[in-house]
């Protein structure tokens, strides 16, 4: 079949799959206790969908073409050296700490036993490759109102063991970036900065994820832009681009692309380990790795997305602000507040209920259920508390007092692109309603 037809019929598809999209994707009027409010949720368009059949026409279903120029235009966004794009946000975790324990660092490389700093309150993924890695996780307690690290409790916990610092933007705000790039230009020490929930924050003008040695982002449908499943590391120093990438492709040493062979001009002219001589560098493993990849259809639908970033960040913010307006001085609520220096992009809007208030979190959350109002905990809570982290060999810096108050009393409701003016109303009159009623 001539290209010119092919081109003719693969017009046909898309012009066919854009008036498809856009018939489905009508929004239904909002209807008060009858409509669902999410807490989050993926905003997509006639050119999303067209961009995953584009993709899926060529047939090259693993990383190609799209992910390439997505991993390019995204590391630019961000203002980062590079990006490598995985198969999810706590993939990416992994990876970004896993490649940091490569011996081809040197003395720099991080060793079972040696110490990171992070927090208790938070995501699974952010402390678990600490664990999973043979490292020690040091945790102190966050403030409330920003539910960042305590800065002071940060330098009061490195040790003689610290090497590394591992600790995500909660919900968007940045932690104290200019504390920990101190503490990590005094004493030596790695960052690995889990922007996963905060793509399009910023600190002191300067994005989010463009801080640490390594850093992470999340693409899941809640998160700020979404590839369905999919996640990104970025990366400042070729050398630790290296090990990330090898760790994410089965830990091998070869670094030749999806489709290539023989990148270095020297396929079978290596002699490592204890391999005889020659033997093929595509399957010559320099670490116990995995295999995370993404498929180039993720990758289509993320440069489609990452061209409205801008316009989700500054949807997010105006939500939160909305619903800061709207629930300011409502009495037991302690309000969420950004960083000094920073302009988040939240992901979500965090209410703390005053532990010296009456009213109960678990009856507000419920309430909040029945009329079909999205909510979401602080994630783990005090991650020490949960069955899975007991025997966890934890160094604990300090009291985690506001830690427990956000496992018990913390909870966060939505401010995705996705909500309306009405669906923040009801919700900020939902909760008002309830708060003053148990007063």
């Amino acid at each position: 079949m001539a290209k010119s037809e092919l081109e003719t019929l693969r017009k046909v598809a898309l012009d066919a799959a854009r008036a498809f999209a856009e018939k489905n994707l009508e929004k239904s009027e909002f209807k008060p206790g009858e409509s669902v409010v999410p807490v989050s949720g993926k905003v997509l368009d006639p050119d999303d969908l067209v961009a995953l059949v584009d993709s899926s026409l060529d047939g090259w279903l693993t990383a190609g073409r799209f992910t390439a120029e997505f991993e390019r235009k995204l590391a630019k966004y961000v203002g980062s050296r590079s990006a490598l794009f995985v198969n999810s946000g706590s993939s990416a975790n992994l990876v970004a700490l896993s490649g940091l324990t490569s011996p081809k660092l040197g003395k720099k490389a991080l060793k079972p036993g040696d110490e990171v700093l992070t927090v208790a309150m938070g995501f699974p993924t952010t402390v678990n490759p600490i664990i999973q890695n043979g490292l020690r996780p040091v945790v102190v307690d966050v403030e409330l109102e920003t539910y960042d690290a305590k800065s002071d409790r940060l330098r009061e916990a490195v040790g003689p063991k610290t090497r590394a610092i591992m600790m995500a933007h909660t919900l968007g705000n940045p932690f104290d970036l200019d504390t920990v790039q101190e503490l990590c230009d005094e004493h030596n020490l790695w960052l690995i900065e889990d922007s996963c929930d905060a793509l399009g924050s910023t600190y002191d003008g300067q994005k989010t994820g463009s801080f640490g040695d390594t850093a992470t982002a999340s693409f899941y449908p809640a998160h700020h832009i979404t590839t369905g499943e999919g996640g990104a590391v970025f990366v400042k120093s070729p050398l630790v681009k290296k090990q990330v990438e090898s760790f994410r492709d089965w830990g091998r040493d070869c670094y030749c692309e999806t489709g290539h062979d023989d990148t270095c001009n020297k396929r079978f002219g290596w002699t490592l380990g204890d391999l005889p001589e020659g033997y093929d560098h595509k399957y010559i493993y320099s670490h116990i790795g995995y295999n995370l990849k993404a498929t180039d259809m993720q990758a289509a639908l993320g440069l489609s997305q990452l061209t409205k970033l801008d316009s989700f960040s500054d949807a997010r913010k105006k939500n939160f602000k909305y619903l800061s307006k709207k629930l300011k001085g409502v009495q037991g609520l302690i309000m969420p507040k950004a960083t000094p220096k920073s302009d988040p992009s939240w992901f979500g809007f965090p209410i703390t209920l005053d532990p010296k208030h009456p009213v109960n979190r678990e009856e507000l959350l419920r309430f909040l259920d029945s009329r079909k109002i999205g909510t979401r905990l602080m994630f783990a809570g005090n991650i020490m508390k949960q069955p899975a982290y007991r025997n966890v060999d934890f160094r604990v810096v300090g009291d985690l007092t506001n830690t427990d108050i956000v496992m018990r009393r913390t909870f966060w409701v939505g401010v995705y692109p996705g909500l309306t003016e009405p669906m923040l109303d009801y919700i900020s009159d939902s909760i008002t309603e309830f708060v003053n009623k148990h007063a």
